[in-house]
């Protein structure tokens, strides 16, 4: 079923259509995404990216040290022994976690979207996996066989190795993930010769990478740094080199951060700064996007000035001014993974499908014919005067749920509403002129893919839920209903199987 709609030739449909549809209208699916997404990438490059390397370091000093003043190099081994111990139960807890409930979130939201990702990067998502199985074999050995390997030099030096390999296999899952993340913004060459290298070598590709490394390493360092004032008390004889030295980390990493976002910034194409300020401020604050911009760069400033603080004056350093390097880089990863789905939009796939999940080059047939005809998880085929608000429904499930709720997030209706006058009822006709017309206002709403009688019920659908509003169901719960023109069996009736 799912190799129905693998490129198929232009004369035929592609089947943008054949999964059943999630929702989640308290919510929203976007915002699904999003807390899972925020949540792992965080803790990706904070502790698996950034911080991993900073222990290892941490622990080949105490090996160096070791060899001049055993009972010093005990100490910093202990120290990096006890910070790899929360990075290993939040990295194996909740950052696995998070890892899998993106795949099984995203599979859910924009199944069509995977499908179309697996297929370009189906070796390097092949590649991927293995690193990950090694990647969880080293952190296991690494920290479960960490006290063992104090009992001679050379079996911590062998040690020390698999923290450098662990530091590598996590570094390698950012390297393949993050050639997927950009072309998703922009295939560049890959639209027209569906090459598997012109995708890799997207012309976003390098810039981010050289954009996410450096922050990861300065997140990286600030928990780390966090963690020392937790863990080395005042008067522990290694506690101000700890900290220096782990300040000196964040100093090196920040210009080549700053760098890396400048660099990053001028290869983004025009079209998608324009949708910068929404995507920073949202529409509620757009108006203040200028002063966010001012908030945050004052807090990066903060963060490199508590990071000077430590390496020049350690004995000083509050344990309160390293709280916030960390909730300020949370925040700018956090902002940076919120842009970057932004500002691509219309398209979850640049240039190549909309964020609604059907392909651009679709858009001709589904404007004739209407989205309904081939649709697979439908109840409605075409519109009627019968079915009308149960098809106008199913449009809106197709061509608005993956961004809006009816009741929820982000809601359809009042979106419309604030375009209405205060105590004014929706209007008809306003809504049958601007919804075709919409994406030429708003840049990052996908054309309406629907034919004129969708239309219709679409916003005949609107208006009902504007005037009784009711909680919409995905397929999740409500069960699926096959479309009768898509069933294997002549004159079959919609089934409606609970939590199938």
């Amino acid at each position: 079923m799912f190799y129905n709609y693998i490129y198929l030739l232009k004369t035929e449909v592609f089947k943008a259509m054949d999964f059943p549809i999630f929702h989640l209208d308290f919510m929203g699916n976007r915002m699904l995404i999003a807390i899972i997404a925020i949540v792992h990438v965080i803790i990706n490059h904070a502790l698996a990216v950034g911080f991993i390397p900073v222990v290892t370091l941490l622990e080949y000093r105490g090996y160096r040290e070791r060899k001049i003043n055993p009972g010093a190099g005990l100490k910093w081994d202990e120290l990096a022994r006890k910070m790899m111990f929360v990075g290993f139960v939040l990295t194996t807890s909740i950052g696995a976690l998070t890892g899998v409930g993106i795949w099984f979130s995203a599979s859910l939201v924009n199944p069509d979207a995977i499908g179309s990702l697996i297929r370009v990067f189906y070796g390097a998502w092949f590649s991927e996996w293995i690193i990950f199985v090694l990647e969880i074999v080293f952190i296991m050995i690494y920290f479960l066989k960490w006290k063992k390997s104090n009992e001679s030099l050379q079996t911590k030096k062998r040690h020390i190795l698999f923290g450098a390999g662990l530091s590598v296999f996590s570094y390698c899952t950012m390297i393949i993930i993050v050639a997927i993340l950009s072309f998703m913004m922009d295939p560049g060459n890959w639209l027209s010769d569906h090459s598997f290298l012109s995708g890799v070598a997207n012309p976003l590709y390098i810039p981010q990478l050289y954009f996410r490394t450096p922050l990861a390493m300065m997140m990286g360092g600030a928990f780390a740094l966090f963690l020392t004032m937790i863990f080395l008390k005042k008067g522990n004889e290694i506690r101000e080199k700890a900290i220096s030295f782990i300040s000196l980390w964040l100093l090196i990493w920040t210009p080549v951060t700053a760098v890396g976002a400048l660099l990053y910034r001028a290869t983004i194409p025009d079209a998608m700064m324009g949708n910068l300020p929404t995507a920073i401020a949202t529409m509620a604050f757009i108006n203040w996007y200028d002063s966010l911009l001012l908030i945050i760069l004052g807090a990066v400033i903060v963060s490199v000035l508590a990071a000077l603080w430590g390496f020049l004056k350690p004995k000083k350093l509050p344990r309160a001014a390293l709280v916030i390097p960390i909730i300020v880089m949370c925040i700018l990863l956090g902002s940076f993974e919120r842009v970057r789905e932004f500002i691509r939009k219309p398209f979850v796939i640049g240039e190549y499908m909309y964020a609604n999940g059907l392909r651009v080059e679709d858009y001709p047939l589904y404007k004739k014919n209407g989205v309904l005809p081939y649709a697979t998880y439908v109840s409605t085929p075409r519109v009627t005067e019968k079915n009308k608000l149960e098809a106008g429904e199913n449009v809106f499930m197709i061509a608005c749920s993956r961004c809006h709720t009816v009741t929820g997030i982000n809601s359809v209706v009042r979106k419309f509403r604030q375009r209405t006058a205060p105590g004014e009822d929706l209007s008809e006709e306003a809504l049958k002129n601007y919804i075709p017309k919409m994406h030429k206002v708003w840049y990052y709403m996908p054309p309406f893919p629907g034919n004129e009688a969708e239309l219709d019920a679409l916003t005949a659908f609107i208006l009902q839920m504007d005037k009784n509003p009711k909680y919409i169901r995905g397929a999740q719960t409500q069960g699926v209903k096959i479309s009768p023109t898509h069933s294997r069996e002549p004159n079959v009736k919609n089934t409606d199987k609970k939590g199938s």
